[in-house]
């Protein structure tokens, strides 16, 4: 077990942010990944799509409020890009490089995941068995990020570390939980 918490931090910006805190936990036990993530405060100045019945492969989910981890092996430049709705979409695409070669990850058809909504904010928990794209033996760097969609359609966006000038998700310093 390799369980580790992590709080996440809005890009330094001169926006005024609205109270909220979104933290979790994520952990690696074999190749099963289990992340949760929960987003508290004052939920009612985010715009968030309604629970969808079917969870779907949607693309550009990031337009809008999102969950998202990037994880790469170790020592590789090739990484994944997730993206959990809270609506309950999701797709993952693949990196070849930074920025370099996008496509869907066809090697997941499906990525169950779950949404609670809470009397103090929302939960969403996702747990995947990464043989498809990774062996239980590789060692694993992830960035975990938000992006939060404000209902006056302005745009924060939270990550464990912020190395760029710009919010940069995709910045491989910026993937420091190691699994």
């Amino acid at each position: 077990m390799n369980d580790q918490t992590f709080s996440l931090q809005p890009f330094p910006s001169t926006k005024s942010l609205p109270n909220l805190k979104i933290a979790g936990n994520i952990d690696r036990n074999s190749n099963q990944l289990a992340i949760r993530y929960t987003l508290g405060g004052d939920l009612k100045e985010i715009a968030l799509d309604p629970p969808s019945n079917a969870q779907l492969r949607k693309p550009e989910l990031w337009k809008d409020t999102c969950f998202e981890f990037f994880l790469s092996i170790k020592d590789s430049q090739r990484y994944w890009e997730f993206n959990l709705s809270p609506a309950g979409h999701w797709n993952v695409y693949r990196f070849d490089g930074y920025r370099q070669g996008m496509q869907e990850e066809t090697a997941f058809t499906i990525l169950p995941f779950n949404v609670q909504n809470q009397a103090d904010g929302l939960a969403l928990v996702l747990d995947v068995d990464l043989d498809k794209i990774v062996s239980a033996e590789q060692a694993i760097e992830v960035g975990i990020t938000t992006v939060i969609k404000h209902r006056n359609a302005e745009v924060t966006y939270w990550a464990l570390t912020h190395r760029g000038a710009e919010a940069d998700f995709h910045l491989r310093d910026s993937f420091i939980v190691e699994l």
